[in-house]
């Protein structure tokens, strides 16, 4: 009775080993702006991208764009450029959510956010009434694919 277990544990280990080897498993990729930051700009699993919540920041002259519209039209600039170079696009965005001090903004950050997404707009949160960082109003998150084919 002890050997026909032993040989049932043999043959069920090898065949979940061959399972691991057979599959593609994903892998993870951080991708931070440099060593020292306190986040990763973005992390990668497997064809899944997802990318820190965003602020509307120059990334070239770091001043933050005044008022809810210019904010929203910066992060949504930031975020396409970060997407880009990570190796997707605004068409493979599947979730976001949006975080604002202020509700009442919510009208105005609709109009530019949606002009910023096709026919097929992802998923979406909003969340209101929050203490954001520095002198923001608007941060946005996201996450989207990488290299899968959309279905119509």
């Amino acid at each position: 009775m002890k050997k026909i277990i032993l040989v049932l544990f043999a043959v069920i280990a090898a065949s979940y080993s061959q399972i691991g080897w057979t599959q593609n498993t994903d892998t993870v990729e951080y991708y931070t702006a440099s060593p020292t930051s306190l986040l990763s700009s973005a992390v990668r699993v497997g064809n899944m991208l997802y990318l820190s919540g965003m602020m509307g920041r120059d990334p070239q002259t770091r001043e933050m764009a005044e008022g809810a519209e210019a904010e929203t039209h910066q992060i949504m600039k930031n975020m396409k450029a970060t997407l880009e170079k990570y190796g997707s696009s605004m068409d493979e965005v599947v979730k976001c959510t949006v975080f604002m001090t202020n509700p009442d903004d919510r009208p105005i950050i609709n109009k530019a956010y949606r002009s910023y997404f096709g026919e097929n707009p992802p998923a979406r949160s909003g969340v209101g009434n929050l203490i954001l960082s520095g002198t923001g109003t608007v941060e946005i998150e996201c996450m989207a694919t990488v290299d899968l084919k959309k279905v119509k």
